[in-house]
């Protein structure tokens, strides 16, 4: 299940109100250079770091029309002895993470990974994330 971190944190960080355009503005700021790390599992417990990606350049922006920051991210996949869990995505203070997986349309899973994730070491692995500003902002006014 995708669980998100640092809104709050976030939040603090920022007087007055914050509405879509604010968030997004804050948003693309704390994620500028953030990273996404892909895991695997061998026994119990142990999480293995099957890829580590970085954010493209110019791909971080915030879609007005349908008020959602959309990101990519590039990287080499440096395991292959392990299948792909869990994700995440970590920016300064915001973060996100939840299970993934390469097969589609598997149940529970938060992320499908790209189809260039071939699971060959030394491969060069893309993935795009798009995160709903009405959502995140629906959460931060609960919490």
């Amino acid at each position: 299940m995708k669980q998100l971190y640092g809104l709050e944190k976030l939040r603090q960080k920022h007087t007055g109100t914050i509405n879509a355009s604010k968030l997004a503005e804050i948003l693309t700021n704390d994620l500028r250079n953030c990273e996404c790390t892909i895991y695997g599992s061998i026994g119990d417990d142990e999480q293995i770091v099957l890829a580590k990606l970085s954010l493209l350049p110019d791909t971080l922006n915030y879609e007005m029309f349908d008020q959602r920051l959309d990101l990519n991210v590039e990287g080499k996949i440096l395991r292959n002895d392990c299948v792909p869990l869990t994700y995440c995505l970590k920016g300064e203070l915001f973060s996100m993470t939840g299970r993934c997986s390469i097969i589609a349309r598997v149940c529970g899973v938060d992320l499908y990974l790209c189809n260039n994730y071939s699971e060959r070491i030394g491969d060069s692995v893309r993935q795009r994330f798009s995160l709903s500003i009405p959502a995140l902002l629906k959460r931060i006014k609960s919490a």
